[in-house]
């Protein structure tokens, strides 16, 4: 049983106002149903929130994915839910961390890395790849996701 609001973030789906982060990685791992509402009149004393019951059925198995990498993802992407993916992947502090991020990665694949670095560049050609350039976080729904992912360590 959880607090109403919180257990419709778990089953909003992309578009809804409630529709997150936690909604994402919540459906990423499980099956999500709110099961009945729980009127705050049915407890002595009346808590001040309504409350639902809320079935969390994993996923078995899970998905084959770097979870790390999901969660990276999914936190730039939710910075600011209503902006363009482009407009949020192209923050200089997101491209610094991604442009780090990427050196390690190469490092630890015994991969060159390119004299002419452009993480912008870079971070473009995998939006347009996935012709995504100009989509919302709030309304990508997790196969949306799973393909940023999998574009991700390729770059």
């Amino acid at each position: 049983m959880f607090q109403r609001e919180f257990a419709q973030r778990l089953v909003a789906k992309p578009g809804d106002k409630l529709y997150c982060r936690l909604s994402v990685n919540t459906q990423l791992l499980a099956r999500v149903d709110i099961l009945m509402k729980v009127g705050k009149n049915n407890f002595r004393p009346p808590p001040k929130v309504e409350s639902s019951v809320v079935r969390l059925e994993p996923r078995n198995p899970p998905p084959e994915i770097n979870f790390e990498e999901w969660d990276g993802l999914t936190r730039i992407a939710f910075i600011r839910k209503n902006k363009t993916l482009s407009a949020a992947f192209k923050q200089t502090a997101v491209i610094t961390t991604l442009e780090k991020n990427y050196r390690i990665y190469c490092s630890k694949e015994n991969k060159v890395i390119p004299d002419d670095l452009d993480m912008k560049l870079m971070i473009d050609a995998i939006l347009v790849r996935s012709k995504s350039e100009s989509k919302r976080a709030r309304t990508m729904d997790i196969d949306d996701f799973l393909v940023h992912v999998h574009l991700l360590p390729s770059m």
